[in-house]
């Protein structure tokens, strides 16, 4: 009994204990309740920490491994799908490229057509042929046959006739390829009559300062002046600087006779062999001085002065000489 009373006087203790610490439980537990309500945002952001945690966590794992192994080359997947997109653009301007070299193959076509017309230019070089000439050996008495190539590789004297026969013993047109010879027939009396007519017009435009000596140049301006000798008159050059002498030689010319000291002038006719001479003079001359301070050439110059006067045309210098000399020589006789 006494036990059972022990426990009943425990039980009104152990409640009045509760009773007195439910107040105090309520105290402690009301400021506790209102803390975490001013501080809801607070307790999120632990929470919001917590999440990458667990992330961590999980990134340890061997699947998370594998999945940021295979996040790596999804990123260059996704780099080359821009590159796909310059790929294309890049696509057009070579559609474009195409369609240039299409327009551009009918501008060749025109440069073509030139070509054609060349080719006949190129027939007419390779006409000229070697000619055929046959001389008697002087120490075996018996004839020889050998060919010569046409003069500078295009002109032939074949057809070449001087008309004047006055001059005709002294002008020589045999064939020759290289108009030069050396000087072979200097200081010899009557001697130049055996050197070819061109190669004189070579030696007689060798004067001046500025062609004193030099034959090759010379040489080459008497080829470029025949060029355009051809190009203009469509005839062998060879013949119209033939005629261009011919129509330039005096007839006449004046000398003074000494009658008790006084100086008479007196016409004499001109030898065959003096005309030539003076004819040649007077065309390298006037050549020369018209090119001089002038913007025409020196090939030029020479191939207008052969056709004019292969024309008989007084402009010419050569031709204007001839008939001065003359009329001089008409008032002196």
């Amino acid at each position: 009994m006494a036990k059972d009373e022990k426990k009943e006087d425990a039980k009104p203790e152990k409640a009045d204990a509760k009773v007195a610490a439910e107040p105090e439980a309520k105290a402690e537990k009301k400021p506790a309740a209102k803390k975490p309500a001013a501080k809801k945002p607070a307790a999120k952001k632990p929470a919001a920490k917590k999440a990458p945690a667990k992330k961590k966590l999980e990134a340890d794992t061997p699947a998370a491994k594998d999945e940021k192994a295979e996040e790596p080359k999804k990123k260059p997947a996704a780099k080359k799908a821009p590159a796909k997109k310059k790929e294309e653009p890049k696509k057009k301007p070579a559609a474009k490229k195409t369609s240039k070299k299409k327009e551009e193959a009918p501008a060749e076509e025109p440069k073509k057509k030139p070509a054609a017309k060349k080719t006949p230019k190129k027939k007419e070089e390779a006409v000229p042929e070697g000619e055929v000439i046959e001389a008697v050996d002087e120490k075996t008495a018996t004839k020889v046959t050998y060919t010569v190539k046409p003069l500078f590789g295009k002109y032939t004297f074949s057809g070449v006739v001087v008309h004047n026969p006055g001059l005709q013993r002294y002008i020589n047109i045999e064939p020759v390829s290289i108009p030069h010879t050396g000087a072979r027939h200097a200081n010899r009396p009557f001697a130049k009559q055996h050197m070819n007519i061109v190669e004189r017009l070579i030696n007689g435009m060798m004067r001046t300062g500025h062609g004193t000596g030099q034959k090759a140049k010379m040489y080459r301006v008497v080829e470029k002046a025949f060029d355009i000798i051809l190009d203009r008159t469509k005839d062998n050059p060879i013949q119209v600087y033939i005629d261009a002498l011919c129509n330039s030689a005096p007839k006449e010319e004046v000398t003074r006779l000494r009658y008790g000291g006084i100086n008479v002038p007196k016409a004499v006719d001109v030898s065959a062999s003096r005309r030539l001479d003076l004819a040649l003079r007077n065309v390298c001359r006037g050549a020369v001085q018209s090119s001089h301070k002038s913007r025409r050439s020196l090939p030029q110059s020479l191939a207008n002065e052969i056709i004019l006067a292969s024309k008989r045309d007084i402009s010419s210098f050569a031709v204007g000489k001839k008939e001065e000399v003359e009329r001089i020589a008409a008032s002196a006789r």
